[in-house]
């Protein structure tokens, strides 16, 4: 296994729509162990094929990082040629890129999907998640068609902005014991753009 390098905004890889996958071939595992390895690395939460430079219909997604047990939060999925067959509700998602350093972004995606797709061994899975599960998955599906969580984001900040918010937001709510909450954080900002 090896770290590769992430593609970054700015590269016209990331703009362009991936083939299928016509073989599982050992050159697609060891990209995929590479991938696993990229992402964790960088603390990512997914990785598709075209920011490691593949243009390849696949991507490696570990979107279960609030799981109780460390079985489910560890867990990997490899997902070759995947379709999105079903897509339910709304949500507005918080959410950062390893191929846009440095940035978060509010974006609207289904609160729930069912996503199907190939794993490793050339089995077919189908899979249903909601909440921020389903956007791991929705998020790395469309790095497969070019599309960039920053081209569909409503809004934009940096990440040191967001964190600030956050850490202010969470000292705010200590004491009532309440989550902070997605919008929470995007109405402060829209406060503090307006001062």
């Amino acid at each position: 296994m090896a770290l590769r390098n992430i593609t970054i905004r700015g590269d016209e890889i990331l703009a362009k729509k991936c083939k299928p996958v016509k073989e599982i071939t050992p050159r697609i595992v060891e990209a995929c162990e590479d991938m696993v390895e990229t992402m964790l690395a960088a603390d990512g939460v997914g990785i598709a094929a075209p920011q490691v430079g593949i243009m390849k219909r696949f991507f490696i997604a570990m979107p279960h990082v609030d799981a109780e047990d460390e079985e489910t939060r560890d867990r990997i999925y490899v997902m070759i040629n995947p379709e999105i067959t079903y897509r339910e509700g709304t949500q507005e998602s918080s959410e950062g890129c390893l191929s846009v350093p440095g940035y978060m972004g509010l974006v609207d995606r289904p609160y729930k999907i069912r996503i199907k797709g190939t794993d490793l061994q050339g089995e077919e899975h189908e899979y249903e998640f909601e909440g921020f599960e389903a956007t791991v998955f929705c998020h790395e599906y469309d790095h497969l068609d070019g599309i960039l969580y920053s081209d569909i984001a409503k809004d934009m900040m940096t990440a040191e902005e967001y964190s600030e918010i956050l850490h202010e937001l969470q000292e705010l709510h200590e004491e009532d014991d309440d989550d902070t909450d997605n919008a929470e954080i995007w109405e402060k900002k829209k406060e503090r753009s307006n001062q």
